[in-house]
């Protein structure tokens, strides 16, 4: 039997455990991926601390559904070992990227090819075992996505913070040709934000982030202008930059500080699009909607199609790759603590 090596949650806000089990033989349309890449993804932790901060002293409890030993990780990169005799398509030594937002494929969402919005989900890294681990058991060999000639960190990295960006900056696109969009929080996600504003959108972003560094790193990069949303004068900057106001924002941070900001330099008939998990509580006087004729919408990663839009994006050079730290997969438990604490830039990927 081939092993399966894991870094596992074994008790929620522990530090992860080595484990080790049989890998799990792949049967009907089951694909055995042997992992290269793992990304470690903010969600990540809030799985490992079991809730969500929802404002105040409020919190959301995560933690039901889910059995200790869990792994953690959903951008997943790896070689296919082994596939049961109903995965067509497939073989041994394929490279390819895992789409984890697999949905139960008999709910509304579902049917309309959005798995990533299933209620009864079947996410790899949240609801089933993911890729903290040498290996992960793939349903079906249509979330298995040719990632080549990129390189398995980058195109991992695509099926969470690619696809979560790309997903949120669709549903701006209506707003974007009428002026800059404002991009909100530079992290993992936000830089690929970034990267994907550029191939998406014909004018330069607007960018804010609270650390300088990220700051200088976007206006290298081409961004229009950069803002420091905790500045008090940050508001009316962004109000003259963009002559009275955004029409597009995208909050990648999503806490009431972050959304607070997005909707303080909205113009009339303007929009956010939150993807953010950060936490918080966020109040405004219910007349504004229509003074303002205000959209706020959420966004939660995006779908099987989508994915494959993003990679094809990637493959033909228009997506810039984002700074990515690559440490062994013995090394999970400090690379959450990095992210947690705010010490990571782009992206850290484990690797097998």
């Amino acid at each position: 039997m081939t092993r399966l090596v894991r870094q596992s949650l074994v008790a929620y806000g522990a530090p992860l455990c080595e484990t080790v089990a049989d890998a799990p033989e792949p049967r009907g349309s089951n694909v055995l991926v042997r992992i290269e890449r793992c990304g470690v993804c903010h969600s990540d932790v809030h799985v490992h601390d079991g809730y969500f901060r929802l404002g105040g002293d409020k919190q959301l409890d995560i933690t039901k559904g889910r059995t200790l030993p869990f792994t953690l990780g959903h951008e997943i990169a790896g070689v296919v070992e082994r596939a049961g005799p109903d995965a067509a398509g497939t073989k041994p030594g394929d490279k390819v990227a895992v789409y984890p937002w697999i949905g139960c494929g008999q709910c509304v969402p579902c049917r309309h090819g959005e798995e990533n919005n299933c209620a009864a989900s079947r996410h790899l890294g949240i609801n089933l075992d993911g890729g903290y681990a040498s290996h992960v058991l793939v349903p079906h060999p249509r979330y298995l996505i040719d990632y080549a000639p990129l390189s398995p960190s980058f195109a991992g990295a695509l099926m969470c913070s690619g696809l979560t960006a790309y997903a949120a900056l669709q549903r701006l696109v209506d707003r974007a040709d009428r002026g800059p969009v404002l991009l909100i929080g530079l992290g993992g996600v936000g830089s690929m934000g970034f990267a994907l504003a550029r191939a998406l959108f014909g004018a330069a972003p607007l960018v804010a982030d609270i650390d300088a560094g990220k700051r200088e790193a976007a206006l290298a990069a081409g961004a229009a202008a950069a803002f420091d949303p905790a500045d008090p004068g940050a508001r009316k900057a962004v109000l003259s930059a963009s002559n009275g106001g955004v029409y597009a924002v995208a909050d990648f941070v999503g806490s009431e500080s972050s959304l607070a900001f997005a909707t303080g330099v909205l113009t009339r008939g303007g929009k956010v699009v939150v993807t953010g998990l950060l936490g918080g509580g966020f109040s405004t006087a219910v007349a504004m909607f229509p003074i303002k004729a205000m959209t706020i919408e959420g966004t939660l990663t995006g779908t099987l199609a989508q994915a494959r839009d993003v990679i094809a994006l990637a493959r033909d050079g228009k997506v810039a790759p984002i700074p990515i730290r690559e440490r062994p997969m013995r090394d999970a438990q400090s690379a959450l603590d990095d992210l947690r604490a705010g010490r990571v830039t782009g992206r850290v990927v484990l690797t097998n």
